[in-house]
Formats: C-alpha cells, sequence, structure tokens
C-alpha cells in the first residue's frame, strides 16, 4: 500500500515514498525531507488517477553511456554485413564521449542542441597518417543525430528506458544541394589512360562508371554475389537496407570474369588487400590517379553521379535510373533529369537540322 517510510542509510536519515494503486505499477522514490517525500506521494497519486504520470524512474538509473554499451553489443553485431555499421559505431562513439555521464532523462533537447550545434561547429581527419582536419558539415551533422535517435528508439520501444525519444524534438540542420559534378568524356578518357596500367583499380574504376555501384558496395564485394552466366551482381545488403540486382555489363563484365580466373587462394573478396583477408583500400592508388589525370574538385563517389549522367543522357526514365542505382525514391535522381533534358534538346536540333538544314530560320 502506499505510504511513506523512514529509512537509516550510511549516508544519514532518509524518507521514501511509495505509491500503489490498483491497475497500475508500484512507484517509489527516496528523498532528505519529509516534506518532499509527502508532496512527491501526493502530486504522483493524482497525476497517476488522472492519467497524467510518466514514470521516469528507469531514465534516472541509466545513462547515455550503459545505453550506447548495449546498443553497440546487442544490436550493432546485427548490422555486420552493413556499410553503416562502422558509421554508427563512429557517431555514438562521439555521444559516449560528450554525453555519457548524463543519466537518460537529463538527455533533454536543449542538451542536444548545444552537443549539435559543437559538433557542427568541430572538425575531423580523412585518411590514415594525416594531420589534415575538416569541417563537419550539416550532413554529418545530421546523421549522428540520426544515428542517435535510432539507438533511443531502441532503448525506448524495447528496453523500457525512456518514455520519449528526445532527438525527436531536435531540428536537423538545412544540407546544401548535393554535389552534381561528373566527369565530361574528355576527362573520363584522361581518368581512364592514367588507371590502366594498376588492373585493380582500372577494373575498379570501370565497374564504378559502368553500374553506378556504391563504393562500400564495390570493395565489400564477393566472388559469389557475382553471377557471369545471367551478367547480374546480387547486392545481399545496400545503404538503405534492401538488397537489389545489379546488371553486370561490358567492359566491366570481362575485366571481372578475367579476374576470377587469377584470384587468391582462401580470399573470397573480388578487390582483395594485398596482404590480408580483407578489402582493397585503393585510396593512394586513387589520389594518384586523379592527380595525373588532372581531375579538380573530384571524389571517389563522383564516379556514381557520372555513372548516372550517363545513364541519363541514353535515355533512362527517372525511374530507371532510381532502380539502377539503388535509391528508394525518385528524388536522389532529380538532379540528373536536366541532364537528360539537355541530351534530348540536343537529339531533337539534330533532328531539325535534317529537316530543315544547317539555316533553320524559316522566316
Amino acid at each position: 500500500m502506499s505510504g511513506i517510510t523512514l529509512r537509516n542509510t550510511p549516508e544519514g536519515v532518509r524518507y521514501r515514498a511509495r505509491v500503489r494503486l490498483k491497475g497500475h505499477p508500484a512507484q517509489s522514490a527516496t528523498f532528505l525531507r519529509l516534506t518532499d517525500a509527502r508532496r512527491w506521494k501526493s502530486q504522483t497519486e493524482a497525476a497517476i488517477r488522472e492519467g497524467r504520470y510518466f514514470p521516469s524512474t528507469e531514465a534516472r538509473k541509466h545513462t547515455l553511456a550503459e545505453a550506447i554499451d548495449r546498443y553497440l553489443t546487442q544490436h550493432l553485431p546485427h548490422k555486420a554485413r552493413n556499410k553503416s555499421a562502422r558509421s554508427y559505431r563512429i557517431a555514438l562513439t562521439w555521444w559516449r564521449q560528450k554525453l555519457g555521464a548524463y543519466s537518460l532523462n537529463a538527455i533533454t533537447p536543449a542538451v542536444l542542441v548545444q552537443a549539435r550545434d559543437e559538433l557542427h561547429g568541430g572538425t575531423t581527419t580523412r585518411g590514415k597518417g594525416t594531420a589534415k582536419a575538416y569541417p563537419r558539415g550539416p550532413a554529418t551533422v545530421n546523421r549522428y543525430l540520426s544515428y542517435l535517435s535510432g539507438m533511443l528508439t531502441i532503448a525506448e520501444r524495447e528496453w523500457g528506458w525512456l518514455e520519449m525519444n528526445p532527438v525527436r524534438k531536435v531540428s536537423k540542420l538545412r544540407e546544401p544541394r548535393g554535389r552534381e559534378r561528373f566527369l565530361s568524356d574528355e576527362e573520363r578518357q584522361r581518368l581512364l589512360a592514367v588507371c590502366k596500367p594498376n588492373p585493380d583499380l582500372f577494373a575498379l574504376v570501370v565497374l564504378a562508371l559502368s553500374s553506378g555501384m556504391r563504393r562500400g558496395e564495390m570493395l565489400g564485394l564477393r566472388w559469389g554475389d557475382i553471377d557471369f552466366q545471367t551478367g547480374t551482381i546480387r547486392l545481399a545488403e545496400t545503404k538503405n537496407g534492401h538488397g537489389r540486382l545489379v546488371p553486370l555489363v561490358e567492359p566491366a563484365a570481362s575485366l571481372l570474369r578475367a579476374r576470377s580466373k587469377v584470384r587468391r587462394l582462401g580470399c573470397d573478396f573480388v578487390f582483395t588487400s594485398p596482404r590480408e583477408n580483407k578489402p582493397w583500400a585503393p585510396w593512394s592508388s586513387w589520389y594518384t590517379a586523379i592527380e595525373k589525370a588532372g581531375l579538380e574538385n573530384f571524389h571517389f563517389h563522383d564516379l556514381r553521379h557520372s555513372a548516372a549522367s550517363m545513364l541519363a543522357q541514353h535515355g533512362l526514365s527517372p525511374s530507371e535510373l532510381a532502380e539502377a542505382l539503388g535509391h528508394r525514391t525518385l528524388s536522389m535522381v532529380k538532379r540528373y533529369a536536366h541532364i537528360g533534358n539537355q541530351h534530348l534538346a540536343q537529339r531533337m536540333g539534330e533532328a531539325m537540322k535534317g529537316v530543315f538544314g544547317d539555316d533553320q530560320k524559316t522566316a
């Protein structure tokens, strides 16, 4: 039954208030003063009867660090084959270092906003053995918030450690428009020419340009994922969490078929590290190649944009582009619509020259 009991503890006298009402779980709290215990008991009983009480005991008992550790141990292993697993670990480690000592009930939207702004104002390093720092962009900050939100949703719905995920009340930063950098015909020829002496890099770049696959999808590719008879690559898990079939076309098909005949024993990766049984890290070769090719402001992911632009120029519709690139919505491929329209206008102009001649002025 409800009541208040006096307890002698090593820290001194404490008053423990307990509320028990039929049809509701028992609630209790400990106070230094009797008046505080009475006030809490009275307010809690009234709130439960009126349906306004939301217990926060579990949120007070667990810290953010405990929640992150449990998530990394119990849930992240299920993402082991997903590229996002590493991103989750990096982001959640940052949150653990920043707010890990806070109890979950202290992780308020105001606290998260302050941390979000600090994260945005910070820098990160890229690559091994480099001290060059890069500012974190809005997209990175939003991903960090998204990963934290996913973890807290599990804590809320499955563990009962939270009544509400506080990240839902935090606004995401406005992200700049996506990059539209892609190779011109002349740039593509220069890049392929400097890559050709390196068979591994050449095969990787040709596959990227002919398939539009993501970097992680290609570097994680295993021989069992490729069916040369049907000319397809099966990706069991992709960035958006869904598998898909990717057409394997020439000249990538011939290059991969040749690689399959001289594969290293005991290693199943198509692009494998020369010393270990793990995916190849091509970055040193890649940066050297784009420097030799004289490509300005060009990232590896822009090979995917280049593949999409070539497909758009050859008449693929937005829905076909989305299927080819593995996008679940059409919003991500709208950036390529104007490329297809420009190419269509060029072809229409060429057709009209055949009708009206070079001088198309009729008046």
